[in-house]
């Protein structure tokens, strides 16, 4: 097939590197426009462009797929390919009717979460905020509406009780180029399934914010572990930010005290709001690189009833 692929991030380019050894022609990749980055504001190439570049693959940068004249110039690009598919990974733009229904086979979606639940632009770090067991990757076919297509194929993986973030994205990144692969063979085949979603069991996970990092210790400790597994968590140790990257739940009730207070000033532990303690295992104190906490407490001394927050 002659295939258009539209994405920008990292979490794309095993999608990309999978439609570059399917055999299938790649005959345009469309991604978001380069952003200055550092001291310097130096133009960096998102994670796609890269990758796309090291195949020799055009790339197209519109700022705008639905005005413009950016929006134009680009709808006559894709007339001119006359793709048979397009496939799209987080590309961080919306497609318009007129380009959902110009390829032949439409346009398909790799979305990181088992649809319907969580639509949106974050569902990884919401089945981790949510302190959810399961995800997956689901391809569908993409509609006017926002991640509401029917649906292709489905895989699933457990999420472990420590795993963060960064960890499951990797994952998810990954598996999104093995139920590509699985989706464009079912296509060439004919024997997909489309099957509609159920609106009633969607739910959505909205942009993340970064007020949204604060830990407030007078929580559960499950709902602590989970924004720093899900989005890292930040808090204040004498009047100074703290990243925090990495946790554990220790499986033991807290003695008697106050939420936030170090209750193990050894091993980073702190009370939370139900009694439970939660252990610190990757920071970053302010100014300074992140590290792991027993590197942190060879410089840092810790005070037994300390308060964070």
């Amino acid at each position: 097939m002659k295939i258009v692929f539209m994405g920008t991030p990292d979490f794309a380019v095993p999608c990309l590197r999978a439609l570059a050894g399917s055999g299938h022609e790649v005959a345009a990749v469309f991604t978001q426009p380069d952003k200055p980055k550092g001291r310097g504001y130096k133009m960096i190439p998102t994670p796609v462009k890269a990758a796309a570049e090291e195949y020799g693959y055009k790339v197209y940068q519109p700022l705008s797929l639905r005005k413009g004249d950016d929006a134009e110039e680009a709808m006559k690009i894709l007339k001119d390919i006359a793709p048979e598919l397009i496939v799209v990974t987080a590309y961080g733009q919306i497609l318009p009717k007129e380009i959902l229904e110009l390829p032949k086979y439409g346009c398909i979606n790799i979305h990181a979460s088992l649809l319907p639940k969580y639509r949106g632009a974050a569902p990884i770090n919401w089945v981790l905020l949510n302190g959810e067991t399961q995800t997956g990757v689901t391809s569908m076919q993409m509609s006017e509406g926002l991640d509401t297509g029917d649906m292709l194929i489905k895989r699933s993986t457990d999420i472990g009780a420590n795993e963060t973030y960064e960890e499951l994205y990797s994952r998810l990144s990954d598996m999104g180029g093995e139920v590509l692969l699985e989706t464009l063979d079912s296509i060439e085949r004919g024997d997909l399934a489309p099957e509609k979603q159920d609106d009633s069991l969607s739910c959505y996970s909205p942009m993340i914010t970064k007020d949204m990092s604060a830990l407030d210790f007078s929580q559960p400790v499950q709902k602590i572990h989970n924004t720093i597994r899900g989005i890292t968590g930040f808090t204040m140790l004498e009047g100074k930010r703290l990243k925090v990257f990495r946790s554990e739940i220790l499986d033991k009730i807290a003695p008697d005290g106050e939420a936030g207070e170090i209750i193990d000033e050894k091993n980073f532990t702190v009370r939370c709001g139900d009694g439970g303690q939660i252990r610190f295992l990757e920071v970053q104190p302010e100014g300074k690189k992140r590290m792991k906490t027993e590197d942190f407490l060879r410089g840092k001394k810790l005070a037994k009833g300390e308060k964070l927050g």
